[in-house]
């Protein structure tokens, strides 16, 4: 396997498998190689499980059962999240209790939305192919941010406080096909 290491300022180790198979490992400057190794032998089994979903899912894809969307279908579903999802933040802001900066809706490849840590908001325009409750449910992680800007129990105990199921749309979203009807 693959393994790309990029080193930061951050203060945890975090491992990410790539849509094209690879792994990438983001650590602090000061973690050793050694430790990096170690990390890598330890999530080793979670990072099979993952590498073999992506295959599920590009074999899935590939076997023509996922149709990509045209660049007018996209359009449209970004025209639509422009309308819809500052609604649902403008909603949620209040209930949470936070202020928010700039709101841009994207066809992103990787996230389904991002919180800076000025406050401006990121959001997928397929998101608009999600039930309304997955909707509001990256809507107030994206505001949680704004409390925390980490996925802390302190962070995981905000988004509850406003979406107690909060768990099943996460679970939803890891076993989405969305990614790949962008094309």
């Amino acid at each position: 396997m693959e393994v790309r290491v990029i080193r930061s300022n951050r203060k945890t180790v975090a491992i990410q498998v790539n849509s094209d198979l690879t792994v990438t490992v983001r650590a602090p400057k000061y973690v050793s190689e050694k430790y990096i190794e170690q990390i890598l032998r330890e999530k080793e089994s979670w990072i099979r499980k993952h590498i073999d979903e992506i295959k599920a899912k590009k074999a899935q894809h590939e076997a023509g059962n996922v149709k990509p969307l045209t660049r007018d279908e996209l359009q449209k579903l970004a025209d639509e999240a422009v309308e819809y999802i500052p609604k649902r933040v403008e909603h949620f802001a209040k209930i949470i209790g936070v202020d928010y900066g700039r709101i841009t809706i994207r066809n992103q490849k990787t996230r389904w939305g991002s919180c800076s840590s000025k406050g401006n908001l990121n959001f997928n325009c397929l998101l608009m192919l999600t039930p309304p409750e997955v909707i509001d449910y990256v809507v107030v992680h994206e505001l949680c941010h704004r409390k925390e800007m980490n996925h802390s129990k302190a962070f995981w105990s905000e988004v509850e406080k406003v979406i107690p199921n909060y768990k099943e749309y996460v679970e939803w979203l890891k076993n989405s096909f969305l990614w790949h009807v962008s094309g």
